[in-house]
Order: C-alpha cells, then sequence, then structure tokens
C-alpha cells in the first residue's frame, strides 16, 4: 500500500528529511568521530523535527533522523535497527500522522521523554483550496505552554482519530512547519521539553530556543512585509500542503490533484484550475524538489503558467534552494513574491 495514500490532501507534502539513517550515520551534531560522547541522544522523525532538535540542543545533543536526505517521508519504511535505535534514544521528537510507521514504532518504544510537535500547536483542516483567514491563532502559545512536552495527555485530545487519516473529511493538516509562527510555537515546547529531559544544560537550551525563535520571528515579518501588497493573492501548487502559510498570510493555495504531487490532474480539474488562473490572474504553477514536475509541466502547458519551486521542506538536498529551514522559507517567499506580483 502506498503510505501516501494514508495522508490527506492537504497534509500531502509534509514532513521530510534530511536526516540520517539511524545508527548508521551521525548527524551534524555528532562529534567528528561518532561518538556521542555524554549528549543526549535523540531521535528526529525526519527534518523539521531534526532542524528544531539540533539548533535548540546544540552541542549538548547528537542527533539522527529517521529520513534520509531525498526520500519522501510518507513512504518511510523502518529498518529493524532502526526501530531499535528508537528504544535506545533519551528524547524522541515527530510529528504524528506523516508517518505511520514511525507513529507505530514510537508507541512501542517505552521513551519516556517521548514529544509530538503536534500537541505544542493548534491543528487545523485544511483543504486543497485554502484561503486566507486570520482565525484560530489566540491563545495557541498558552495552549503551548499548557501542554508542554507531555504529549500523551495533549495527543488524546488533539490527536485522535488523526493517526493514519488526516484526510478531506476532518482530518488535521500537519503541515505546521510551514508557518513560522506556528513553528516558533513548536520550537517553544521543544525548548521546554529539553529543559526537563535534561536539567543539566536548562539553561542553554532556553538561550538557543529564544534565538530559534528571534530568526522565526523575523522570517514571519519578512512573510507579512514581502506579500502583503501583491497583484494576485492566488497560487497554484502540485502538492496541497501550504494550507498554513496561505492562511498566515491571506492567501489562497489551489492545489492540483489531492494528495500525490505526481498524480496526473484530471481534464475537468485542468478546466477549473484554468478558470482561477484567468479569473484570479495566477501565474505560475509550483511543484517541488522531491517529487517529478510532470504533473506542474502538463498543467502548465495547458492553461499557458510559468512553473516554479515551492519547497514544502520535506528535507534539504543538493537540489534544495538553501542550506536548511530558514534559507529555504527565504527562497519560498521570493518564489511567492515573484509569482504573485509583489509591489
Amino acid at each position: 500500500m502506498n503510505v501516501r495514500r494514508l495522508i490527506p490532501t492537504t497534509a500531502v507534502a509534509g514532513a521530510v528529511v534530511l536526516g540520517l539513517t539511524a545508527l548508521s550515520a551521525c548527524s551534524t551534531s555528532d562529534a567528528a568521530d561518532g561518538g556521542d560522547g555524554d549528549k543526549l541522544k535523540v531521535t528526529a522523525s525526519f527534518y523539521p523535527m531534526q532542524f528544531l532538535a539540533e539548533r535548540i540542543g546544540g552541542e549538548h545533543v547528537a542527533v539522527t533522523s529517521l529520513t534520509k536526505p531525498g526520500v519522501e517521508p510518507h513512504d518511510l519504511e523502518l529498518t529493524p535497527r532502526q526501530i531499535g535505535s528508537i528504544s535506545e534514544s533519551d528524547y524522541v521528537l515527530y510529528l504524528k500522522g506523516i508517518q505511520p510507521a514511525v507513529d507505530d514504532a514510537i508507541k512501542q518504544s517505552g521513551v519516556k521523554n517521548t514529544v509530538d510537535a503536534a500537541t505544542l500547536t493548534t491543528l487545523e483542516n485544511h483543504g486543497a483550496e485554502v484561503s486566507g483567514h486570520d482565525h484560530g491563532h489566540e491563545g495557541e502559545e498558552e495552549h503551548a505552554d499548557e501542554h508542554g512536552h507531555e504529549g500523551e495527555e495533549a495527543h488524546e485530545e488533539h490527536s485522535e482519530g488523526d493517526g493514519h487519516n488526516h484526510g478531506e473529511e476532518g482530518g488535521a493538516d500537519p503541515h505546521i512547519w510551514l508557518d513560522p509562527v506556528k513553528y516558533a510555537e513548536v520550537a517553544k515546547g521543544v525548548g521546554k521539553s529539553l529543559e526537563k529531559a535534561d536539567p543539566d544544560h536548562a539553561a542553554d537550551y532556553k538561550k538557543n530556543t529564544e534565538a530559534l525563535v528571534g530568526e522565526l520571528n523575523k522570517l514571519n515579518t519578512a512573510y507579512e512585509t514581502g506579500l502583503k501588497n501583491t497583484a494576485t493573492k492566488t497560487f497554484i501548487t502540485t502538492h496541497s500542503a501550504f494550507g498554513y502559510l496561505a492562511e498566515r498570510y491571506g492567501l489562497t493555495q489551489q492545489g492540483i490533484a489531492g494528495i500525490d504531487p505526481e498524480a496526473e490532474p484530471t481534464p475537468a480539474r485542468i478546466q477549473e484550475l484554468h478558470t482561477v488562473a484567468e479569473k484570479e490572474k495566477a501565474t505560475t504553477v509550483f511543484f517541488e524538489t522531491l517529487a517529478s514536475d510532470r504533473t506542474a509541466k502538463t498543467l502548465a502547458k495547458d492553461t499557458g503558467l510559468k512553473t516554479d519551486v515551492l519547497d514544502p521542506l520535506e528535507g534539504i538536498t543538493k537540489k534544495s534552494q538553501g542550506a536548511d529551514y530558514i534559507e529555504v522559507m527565504e527562497s519560498n517567499l521570493a518564489a511567492l513574491q515573484k509569482a504573485l506580483g509583489a509591489k
């Protein structure tokens, strides 16, 4: 079964990559000789979680990611060694609903410090078409503070029934990292959970969290300013991963063919998007770095639109427009400004 089919049309792109297979490679935060020493052994499920763990944990953590660079996280299948490595971790950071295999392995791992990032902010439902409405953001910081890293209680409240079915029928969209504000909320929760898991280095975790949140706030300001005045508010993407981003900055996302970025759009959908593009003055069909651009080019050819990359940050590879989360998000902003006709 293609795991991608288990993820919602809006939950499709999500998750990501840039990691190093557990027990087979050391992360950038590991010592050069591969020895972890007294560092906190952290397992991250995919790139957005790895980035947070490395930036907030700093020199005190040794981070491994379960998802290799360039691999679609939805399709990840864990090896027995990887499953074993999860159980040996001091701390596990993941996002439930993106990778069913990871969810199951973590549930059975028995690791005390297990953090579901979805419990650190508020998840919402997004369809293939998502417009920007500023709702549901009040009180999210309190929400993150309330649940901290105690994911299990919050997990039941917010994730019950989500599991492998974040779909069109009321499932929550997990792509919270593509909204810098929500990602900052998650970062705060991760920082607090690391302070509790490793009290001896709490001051450094707090300092690193504040620095990262500052960068994310700056990124949010850049998006707000850069997308405030545009010729159009509508963008078309092969992959409905940008619902939170669209909502945050008053944009409308039009997904092409549901959850699979390589799926061929139906003739009816192509005609519908053609009409939308003319009415909303959309100029560009976006595709991503980890999937084929065939669908985007097919639609662009049929509608006379341009193509460009909008990266859902499922992982960092040589093809990525940046070396880390911040840089790729800045590249995404530049691509949106160009496509939307920023003034």
